[in-house]
Parts: C-alpha cells; structure tokens; sequence
C-alpha cells in the first residue's frame, strides 16, 4: 500500500456522501472519559461490571451513563464493551446488563458472542475483533445481518484493510496504536491452557509476554528463556493518511489499563494528526465537534510503548518481535561511555532529570532504576548493577514531562454565536453552536435609550462573549438597536442561555439505528469447529438459522485444551530468527516452545504465512 495519501484515489474523493471519521479511546472508568473527550476524542469504550474483556476494567452502569452524557454534549459517542463468551447460566444476566448499558444511553456495544443478536437490544452492534474480522466474506456477513460495524483484526496489513474497506459497506474500525495480541483475536486459548483464566472470558493472563524455550521437543534447546511470542505495540502515526484513504471510519487507540497520561498523551497526539488528514480530504469530516486545548506537547515516545512500529501493516515481515523483554523500554538516552563507582556517562543528547525512571538490557533482561542524580554530565541511578560501557540506556519515565501533563489544564470548547435584541419593554437573546443548535430566550425589563451607545454595546459585547467553565466558545455577538441594561443582568442572561443550549445539545444527541436482524444472510461458512467460540443455546440457533450445518462446542466450555490448537497468528518465530520456510524449504525439523511442565508444537501454514500452536502437554 503506498504511503502517501496525496496520491491514492481515496474513498472520501470518489463518493459525494460526506464520510465521519472518528478518533476512538479507550476508558478505563469515568475520569479517563472525560479526559478523552476533553482531549478530542470522538468516542469511547468503556467495560461495565460484567462481560467485558478486561476484568480489571469494569464500572457502574451509573458512571457509563454520566460518561454518555458527558460525551453527548460534544456529539461524541460511548460504546459499552461486552465482548466476552456467555455461557448458558449466563445469558439471563448478560441480558440485563446489556438493557441497564442501553437505558444508560451507550451508543452501541460491541461484542464478540452471537447471543447478543437474539435479546432484543434497543441499540446498534458493534462486531468486536474478536470475531475474526479478518476477511472480506466475515465482514460481509455482520454487514449482511444488522451490525452497524466491524472491528478490524490487528494482524491485517493496509492492502487487507483497504480491500475489505472497498468490497463491504459497513462502518470499518481499525487499530492504530498500543498493544498487539499476537495471536487472532478471540482465537486465543494460549492463558485457557495454562490456567482458568481465559482471554475469552476477560482474564487473560497474558502469558504471550512470559519467556519460553525454543526447542526440538527432545531435549535440545535452539533459544533459551526469551519472549519468544512477545510482539512490539503499534504505532500508525504516519499512515493515518493511508488509513484514511483505504475507506476506515473508526481510529482505534488501545490501552483500557492505561493510566490518565497516557490516555491524554495518545489521544491529543492522534487528534492533531487526524485533524490533519481530514483536512486533506473535502468529503470526510469529524465524527463530534468541539476544539481541544491542552497546555502540553504530545510525544507518544513518552507514554507506554514496547518500540512502537507499523507491525505488519506493510505485510508480513521479520522484526517485529521483543525477544529481550515485553516491558516498555521508553526512549534512548544513549550509550554509556563511562562508568564510575555509582555513576556514569552517555553519549546521547537527550535531557535526563531526577527523578526519571530508566531501562537497560543486563543478561538478556530489562532493569529498571531511578535517577537520583545528576551533575555535570554524571548520572548517578539508584542501582549501578549490570550498566557498563557500551550499554544502551533507555528513559521510560520522564518525570518532567509526565508532571506537565498531569498539570495540563484541558478544555473542549464549541464554537457558538450570540444574538442580542432590545425593545424598550423586552430583551431576547439567541444562542446558535457551530452546529446550528439554537435556543432563544426573552424576558420583561424596562430598558432605557443608552446615554453612550459605544460604551453600552462594549460592556453588552464583554458580557455576552464570556463562556467560563461551560462547553461554549463564544466568538461573535451581534446586538441589535442597543438600550441600557445593567451588566449584571446580561451575564444572568448569558448563563441561563448557555446552560439551555447545552441541554438541548445533549437532547439532540440521537442513537443510532438500533440492530435488527436480517435472517436471509448466510454465514460464510457451513462448519463451526471449537475455534468459533460458540459457548451458548442461542449463539448456536443463530448459526443454524445463518446456515451452519455443523457446530462444534468452544473451546472455553471443554476441560483441557491438550491436543488443540491454542494459538493462530501471522507473526511467525521461523520468520523471525531467519528461518522462513518459504525462503528456505530444505529446513527439516519440528519446533516447540516450552515453558515449566508446558510444551506447545509450532505448525507452520507457509500457504496461508501463518503460525499455530498446538497444546501437546
């Protein structure tokens, strides 16, 4: 896929229809809501207590529904996650938290088990990533049967994205920064195998990021102790154009762990860029209204990041792994050039403070330690252990940055205009918003013929362009036949006036078509295996009734995974350490990983590029 924008076809220039483009966050409970509307957000999605797939991010359905109001005011939306497995016992309460999520006013779930399709819900699906968005035909068929969109798998390269973006005609959402499963979504059983605790049930335990043994399964080892499967985050900051052009509607940041810096950090950044694109582009525009200001510059590179890159945007390629660690090294300092006692020297540029956290690789593993010191080119870390000359030093902390984020005062503000009108008995005011929200007021009092009409249409216009902590950036007032009026009584105006319009801003607001089911669509395949995740009564009657005539039980409901394929991913190992099959078919040989009493096979389908694992043990 070319990476310059400028010289595509783009969707947005071949259709007439305005397209919205939406920067989509992540919220971990109702403070990062806000924050990530405040910093231009267009969207968010937040879990609730039950049925979301991070367990360690659940909320009330009362602080979902004051996050919904919140974002209404600016237009944007809140998407509610349930995008768990429901079991049969389950489905009663699955239900009810689904209508408790609509009745709180979310603009859509997302959710991964067919069920969902059967309740009834008052509310627009999102078909989460976990079922397999990956292919034209998978997507076709939620378009086909009622959901207003898919969430694109995170293993897809630009040309996929693009060809599924030009061949269906349903909202398209795709990932554009933050943590990689390397696995394909929702097909994931490598935390079931080793444990209770399934990724599809929300408890992933994430052991994709612990180190494993590269071995012939007899007792030889090739590699020893490394994240083997441990995948570097993603970072599209310079092919949002691309994505743009391709036809995606939803930008997704990832990260409903993450703390409030780094949620104003990503989310400012990829607003600006955004922003940016758009512009290049007459028939898109943003998804919600409301100009951002944060008192920060956004840098990415100071926010969580496992060495950020495209991944496999550009195709399947070699690089993309973190053998060493599958922590967040930060950003380089520099090479240490000399060591003393309890301090040393780089040969970077970079400005270290007191304070700041850093990261280096000492026997194959990143350590962490703080600053302490630092005087005169010496820095002086609270641990000197394992840092020696030639050692490549890492911030992954910076406390300066990080208080200046924390300090940021943030608004988002919408553009309005204010009408003023004067008889000798009555005064009206409008108020009208960039997006032709208006409201009107008009109330008894006496007024007078000003004595200096200058001074009074001065004091009018001051009075009337002051917003303080309210939504509204007021930029024009116009005044018509100007009389004497007290300014106190103008500003009790303009702030009855400012509260009305922002109530009807929220009023306004309107949901989105909710789902209904098309039952002539077909399923485009006729045989389910344990991969497909299907765990309950009415996920199995709506693909029967899709046209599946055989339907194995998930994987989730079985007692052991031994002897199943627990992992599929376009990430390879082979292709990685230089053993590509494809470029090198005279290799022989099996290969395993293992870990403790743990032993997976690797299976390589070269046609397809892929890798698999399969629990032997």
């Amino acid at each position: 896929m070319p990476n310059h924008a400028n010289k595509l076809v783009t969707l947005c220039q071949m259709s007439a229809v305005v397209r919205n483009i939406e920067l989509l966050a992540p919220a971990k409970d109702l403070q990062s809501a806000v924050d990530a509307v405040d910093c231009g957000a267009d969207a968010v999605y937040i879990g609730a207590a039950q049925f979301g797939a991070r367990h360690a991010a659940t909320n009330s359905v009362e602080d979902i529904a004051k996050a919904a109001e919140y974002a209404h005011r600016y237009g944007a939306k809140v998407y509610a996650t349930l995008n768990t497995l429901i079991f049969d016992d389950e489905l009663e309460a699955a239900k009810a938290q689904a209508e408790a999520l609509v009745a709180a006013g979310v603009d859509a779930l997302i959710v991964q088990d067919m069920a969902y399709c059967r309740m009834g819900l008052n509310v627009p699906l999102h078909a989460s990533t976990q079922t397999a968005c990956s292919t034209v035909e998978q997507v076709r068929f939620f378009e086909q049967v009622g959901f207003e969109r898919a969430i694109l798998e995170r293993n897809l390269s630009g040309k996929e994205i693009e060809t599924i973006c030009r061949d269906t005609n349903v909202e398209i959402e795709a990932f554009i920064h933050g943590a990689i499963c390397v696995c394909h979504s929702g097909r994931c059983y490598l935390s079931r195998s080793m444990s209770e605790r399934s990724g599809n049930r929300g408890q992933c335990s994430q052991p994709c990021r612990l180190p494993y043994d590269l071995t012939d399964g007899n007792g030889n080892i090739y590699i020893k102790g490394k994240h083997l499967l441990s995948v570097t985050d993603l970072d599209l900051s310079q092919r949002i154009g691309d994505m743009l052009a391709a036809g995606v509607n939803s930008f997704k940041i990832e990260g409903r762990l993450k703390d409030r810096v780094y949620l104003r950090n990503v989310v400012s950044h990829y607003r600006r860029l955004l922003d940016e694109q758009i512009a290049l582009h007459p028939n898109c525009r943003r998804a919600s209204v409301g100009v951002s200001q944060v008192e920060f510059t956004p840098n990415t590179a100071k926010s969580f990041t496992r060495g950020g890159g495209i991944y496999l945007f550009d195709g399947k390629r070699a690089g993309v792994a973190s053998f060493d660690t599958p922590k967040a090294l930060g950003e380089r300092i520099g090479s240490v050039t000399r060591v003393a006692r309890n301090r040393f020297m780089v040969d970077g540029n970079l400005q270290i403070s007191t304070g700041d956290g850093i990261c280096f690789i000492s026997n194959g593993e990143a350590v962490g330690t703080n600053i302490n010191a630092v005087d005169g080119g010496w820095i002086t870390p609270n641990r000197i252990e394992g840092i020696r000359v030639g050692t490549e030093i890492y911030r992954n902390f910076d406390r300066l940055f990080t208080a200046s984020v924390e300090r940021s005062r943030i608004r988002r503000a919408i553009e309005a205009s204010v009408r003023v009108e004067f008889t000798d008995k009555t005064i009206t005011v409008t108020a009208e918003d960039c997006t032709g929200v208006s409201v009107s007021m008009t109330i008894d009092y006496a007024t007078e013929v000003a004595k200096n009409t200058e001074k009074m249409t001065s004091v009018i216009r001051e009075q009337m362009s002051k917003s303080g902590d309210t939504i509204f950036d007021i930029t024009r007032v116009d005044i018509s036949s100007v009389r004497f009026v007290p300014a106190s009584v103008m500003a009790s105006l303009r702030r009855e006036l400012l509260t009305t319009l922002e109530r009807k801003r929220v009023a306004a607001h309107s949901p989105g078509k909710a789902f209904v089911e098309e039952l002539s669509a077909l399923y485009p395949r006729t045989e389910l295996t344990e991969q497909d995740n299907v765990t309950n009564a009415l996920a199995r009657q709506f693909y029967t009734d899709h046209g599946v005539k055989s339907i194995q039980t998930g994987l989730d409901l079985r007692q052991t995974t031994v002897g199943s394929r627990v992992m599929v991913t376009d990430y390879c190992i082979r292709r990685e350490i230089g053993q590509c099959l494809l470029k090198n078919p005279t290799i022989r040989g099996e290969l395993f990983l293992e870990r403790g009493r743990k032993r997976y096979k690797l299976a390589f389908d070269c046609k397809k590029c892929q890798m698999s694992l399969i629990d032997t043990l």
